[in-house]
C-alpha cells in the first residue's frame, strides 16, 4: 500500500506517470493451427480497446487469448503498481473475485464424483445451521445444493449487507460464527428452485460443505486438487505470500478525478469460496486449457475432473438475461452466451477495483481471459471515469463478433 504520507506525492506524480507511459504492450504468437485473419483480428480488436484504456485512464490491464491451451494472443496495458512503475505482463497476479466460484462448483463435482454427495441432498443435511433461516415458502428441507450452484436458492445478493462504511470495519466477514449469527434474521426472497437470482451467500455455504466432507479448509482443498494439478503455482487465497509479492497488481479507484491505490492484499474472510482466488495471468491461461481440454492433456485433466462433469456444469438451467442478440443463462457456476453462431462458457468477476472475465468456447477448443486493476466511482460532483464496466463489456462483444467466429470451422 501507499504510506499515508506519500499519498498526495502519488496523486501528484501519477498524471505525469500516465502521461508519459509507454506503448501498450500488443505481442502475437501465431501457431499452426491459428486460423486465418486470428492475427489481424486480434490485433485490431484488442488495440482499440487498449487505446481506450488509456484514453479512460485504466492504470492497467491483462489481455490473453487461448487456442488448444497455447497463448496465441496477448496484450498489457499499463502498470501493475503505477507509484513503483511495475508494469503488467504475463506474470502479474490480479484478484480473481467471484470467478473464484468457478473453482467452489468444480470442488463440488469431484466431490459428487467421488460419492460423497448429490446434488439434489438438502443444504440442511451438510449445514444445519441453515434451519433458522425463514423460509416463507416452505421446509428448509426442500433447498438443495443445486439450488445454490444455479443461483436459484432465494437467497439475497449480498454477502455482507451491514457494516462496511467505516475503515475499521473488515472487509469480509471472518468466521462462519458471524454468519450463523444472522441466520435467524435472514429470509429467502422467493421460491427455491422457481427463477434465477444471483446470490453471493448460497456459495460461501457450497464453501462451507466442501470443509465439512474433506476436513480441510476451503483453501487448501482448492490447493491440493485443482491449482496444483493444473500446475498453477502462483495463484493463492487472499494474503500474498512473499516470494509472489513482485508480481501482485496494486487496484486503484478514481474519485472526483483522482487516483486512489488500495492497496495489494485483503482479506476476503469467511466468502473465500465466493471470490478469495488471485492468480497470475500465465495461470489463468492454465486454467483455460483445462477449461478447453487441450489435446494431449485428457488424462492429467480427467484426474482432475471427468469431462463429463464438467460439460454437466454448462448445460443452461435458467434464463439471466436477453439482449443484442444473446441469450445469457446460468449453469451450475458457470454462465453460458448463446447467439448466432455463439456458444460461449464463462464468468465475469468484480472485487475491490479488479475487473475480470473469462469465455471459452467449448467445440472449438478458444478462450479468452481480460483483467483490470480500476474503476471509476460515480459522485454527485462528476460521473465516473473510467467506466472500466462498458469498456469491458465493448471488449467481450468485440472477441464475440470478430474473434470467437474465426474457430468455427465453415459449413
Amino acid at each position: 500500500m501507499i504510506p499515508p504520507d506519500a499519498a498526495h506525492r502519488f496523486v501528484d506524480l501519477l498524471g505525469l506517470i500516465l502521461m508519459m507511459m509507454p506503448a501498450a504492450g500488443l505481442m502475437q504468437t501465431t501457431l499452426a493451427q491459428t486460423p486465418a485473419g486470428f492475427e489481424a483480428a486480434w490485433r485490431a480488436v484488442t488495440q482499440d480497446h487498449i487505446d481506450r484504456l488509456g484514453a479512460e485512464g485504466v492504470i492497467g490491464a491483462g489481455l490473453l487469448f487461448v487456442h488448444d491451451g497455447d497463448v496465441i494472443g496477448k496484450a498489457f496495458h499499463g502498470y501493475a503498481d503505477a507509484e513503483t512503475q511495475r508494469r503488467v505482463d504475463e506474470a502479474t497476479i490480479y484478484h480473481w473475485a467471484s470467478i473464484t466460484k468457478t473453482f467452489t462448483g468444480i470442488a463440488l463435482m469431484q466431490l459428487r464424483d467421488r460419492g460423497l454427495l448429490n446434488l439434489d441432498d438438502p443444504i440442511v443435511d451438510y449445514l444445519p445451521e441453515l434451519r433458522a433461516v425463514h423460509n416463507p415458502f416452505g421446509s428448509m428441507e426442500a433447498l438443495t445444493l443445486r439450488h445454490l450452484m444455479s443461483h436459484s436458492a432465494g437467497f439475497r445478493a449480498a454477502t455482507w449487507p451491514w457494516g462496511g462504511d467505516e475503515p475499521w470495519h473488515p472487509h469480509e466477514p471472518k468466521e462462519w460464527a458471524q454468519l450463523v449469527a444472522m441466520f435467524p434474521y435472514t429470509q429467502l426472497l422467493f421460491e427455491p428452485g422457481s427463477r434465477f437470482s444471483y446470490s453471493n451467500p448460497g456459495i460461501i455455504f457450497l464453501g462451507r460443505v466442501i470443509e465439512q466432507l474433506t476436513g480441510d479448509d476451503y483453501e487448501v482443498y482448492i490447493d491440493k486438487n485443482i491449482l496444483k494439478p493444473l500446475g498453477m503455482h502462483h495463484s493463492y487465497f487472499d494474503g500474498t505470500p512473499y516470494h509472489l509479492l513482485p508480481y501482485r497488481s496494486n487496484n486503484y479507484s478514481v474519485v472526483d478525478g483522482t487516483v486512489q491505490a488500495n492497496g495489494l492484499d485483503f482479506d476476503t474472510g469467511i466468502t473465500v469460496s465466493n471470490g478469495g482466488l488471485n492468480a497470475s495471468l500465465t495461470d489463468m491461461a492454465k486454467y483455460l486449457a483445462f477449461l478447453v481440454g487441450a489435446p494431449g492433456n485428457e488424462a492429467r485433466y480427467e484426474g482432475v475432473l471427468a469431462r463429463s462433469s464438467l460439460e454437466e456444469m454448462w448445460n443452461p438451467t435458467y434464463e439471466v438475461r436477453r439482449g443484442d442478440g444473446i441469450t445469457e443463462s446460468q449453469g451450475l457456476l458457470f454462465f453460458i452466451m448463446e447467439g448466432e453462431g455463439l456458444h460461449v462458457v464463462g464468468h465475469t468477476g468484480s472485487q475491490k477495483a479488479f475487473r475480470l472475465f473469462f469465455y471459452i468456447d467449448p467445440a472449438t477448443h478458444a478462450g479468452c481471459l481480460a483483467a483490470y486493476n480500476t474503476v471509476g466511482i460515480t459522485t454527485t460532483e462528476r460521473p465516473a471515469k473510467p467506466d472500466t464496466d462498458a469498456l469491458m463489456r465493448a471488449y467481450r462483444a468485440s472477441l464475440f463478433d470478430e474473434v470467437f467466429p474465426l474457430f468455427t470451422p465453415d459449413p
